[in-house]
């Protein structure tokens, strides 16, 4: 079916591409899909393994979310200095896979020994942190040189566009199969899974819980397999199966980092490498066409528009933070009953936005390929500004739905909300919808941009530093947190809006100045 006149999607997606931007997007697709299990379940793992109350969890989930991105310029410099890109990318696989090695290898929940395996986990988080480092922007950048010759150079956004895509059919799935393994593993121990059991377990434990609380978790004890008297060995029994069942899970991230280290080891020939003679070539022609003044407005350029999306990927990546303890405390559980397991819990609405993104892209693509044909283009920090616009419209979309909804506090106080009390799931799909549209406007685009405005000679260090630019947002992840812990969760998501459009406003400001230098 035709999108739009004279396009389909095969036509735009794959035709006359370079060859190996396949087996990088392939090689991506299987790192993403161990990635996002993991990024799925950490920060409700790292709640109920350890009894985390607040913002606890969410310090460590940004940090080492915002690690993963800082250590991409770590392993841009280096790339950059060895030339030896593709020796760097296996590294990276390869250290990522024992990180989540550590973090597979189950441990007696509630945890006697907190020092021991918080270090542990930690120790985990900051392998796969480093690997991820040395791996993701690096393949950007081998990405890029694929569209440095003249043949392919005007396909750069469509190209990245592309293997944007396939990095989220790895992340539409893994939420799924990491929710179905916990399920399955809950149910195969004669329990029911139920979203507010972690928490009261861990507070009956620890002896901090209201009465009214007390009622909720002796209720939904009974309901979810306990048939003794004894609601303490019921909370410390219930809460090892669930944990184990995450833990497990990070197991299956162990195979999807083999299934990309196998493709990528397969496939390496077919991409570029800075070593070779004649890509070394390739860099110096290009480069003496640079003057001193011209890198300088480059880099200018490049940092300003670092310094802007900092502020919208503090507010996107809530996907993983507010957004995902929106729909464990506030939204109607999505139930899929498969017999041998139920995929249901706040994890599977994270599998809306890469779905999204796989079906929209497409349509994306066809949608800025018929403007240009209608002479309509639109400049790539113009997209970018628009993103932002559409960003902020799904956070006005979730402070509308939210009005209305008791506190955090309050809601702790009575044990949690019943499903009367919640909302419709179609509240977050909707919103993951729009913020879809908007990631597809800005992060592929963002990338291309850099590839293209880069000095040839900066390329793995200025894709390192747009990533650094989203790890400084990720950083800032845990204000959300704190602010939806202490204040309505309406205002929490009006503060997403604001920080928005502020993002919109700076980078149209600065319209013109980047769009001459991206010329």
């Amino acid at each position: 079916m035709r999108l739009f006149v004279g396009y389909t999607p095969n036509s735009i997606m794959f035709k006359n591409h370079p060859k190996g931007l396949l087996s990088a997007a392939l090689s991506n697709m299987g790192e993403r899909f161990g990635f996002y299990i993991m990024m799925a379940i950490l920060l409700l793992f790292l709640n109920n393994k350890f009894g985390f109350d607040g913002s606890q969890g969410a310090v460590i989930y940004s940090v080492f979310y915002a690690l993963i991105y800082v250590l991409a310029l770590a392993g841009g410099l280096i790339a950059d200095r060895t030339k030896k890109y593709k020796t760097t990318i296996l590294v990276g696989l390869i250290l990522m896979s024992a990180g989540y090695l550590l973090l597979a290898i189950p441990t007696e929940t509630p945890v006697r020994n907190m020092p021991f395996i918080l270090s542990l986990t930690c120790v985990g988080l900051f392998a796969i942190a480093f690997g991820n480092g040395l791996f993701k922007g690096n393949l950007q950048a081998v990405v890029g040189q694929l569209y440095d010759h003249p043949k392919y150079a005007d396909k750069r956004e469509t190209g990245f566009q592309i293997f944007y895509m396939f990095i989220n059919v790895g992340a539409m799935f893994a939420p799924l199969i990491a929710v179905g393994l916990r399920n399955w593993w809950v149910k195969s121990k004669g329990f029911a899974f139920n979203a507010d059991l972690p928490t009261l377990c861990n507070q009956w434990i620890n002896g901090d819980i209201t009465p009214e609380a007390s009622a909720r978790f002796a209720e939904l004890a009974a309901q979810s397999g306990n048939t003794s008297s004894d609601l303490t060995a019921f909370a410390n029994e219930y809460l090892n199966v669930f944990m184990t069942g995450y833990h497990y899970s990070f197991g299956i991230a162990i195979l999807a980092m083999l299934v990309s280290l196998a493709i990528f080891a397969a496939n390496r020939k077919c991409l570029p490498n800075p070593s070779e003679k004649t890509i070394e070539k390739q860099t110096i022609a290009a480069s003496a066409h640079i003057n001193v003044k011209e890198v300088k407005q480059r880099l200018y350029a490049l940092f300003a528009v670092f310094a802007v999306v900092i502020f919208f990927w503090f507010s996107f990546h809530q996907n993983g933070q507010t957004l995902t303890l929106f729909a464990n405390d506030y939204t109607r559980m999505l139930k899929f009953d498969l017999g041998f397991t139920t995929l249901e819990g706040a994890e599977v609405f994270q599998m809306f936005n890469p779905l999204f993104v796989v079906f929209l892209t497409p349509v994306i693509i066809a949608l800025f390929g018929w403007l240009k044909t209608k002479g309509f283009e639109i400049s790539t920090p113009k997209k970018i500004a628009i993103g932002m616009g559409i960003a902020a419209v799904a956070f006005t979309v979730m402070a509308a739905g939210s009005a209305g909804l008791p506190t955090t506090a309050e809601r702790q106080a009575i044990g949690g909300l019943n499903d009367a009390m919640r909302t419709t799931p179609w509240l977050l799909i909707g919103t993951y919808l729009i913020l879809t549209v908007a990631e597809l406007f800005i992060s592929p685009l963002g990338i291309a941009f850099v590839s293209k405005v880069a000095p040839p000679q900066y390329q793995g260090i200025m894709q390192g530093c747009w990533l650094s630019a989203t790890a400084i947002g990720n950083q800032l992840l845990f204000i959300g947190v704190i602010f939806y812990n202490s204040i309505p969760i309406w205002a929490t998501w009006t503060i997403f809006v604001a920080a928005c459009i502020v993002s919109m406003g700076v980078m149209l400001f600065m319209l013109k100045w980047l769009e001459r230098v991206a010329k």
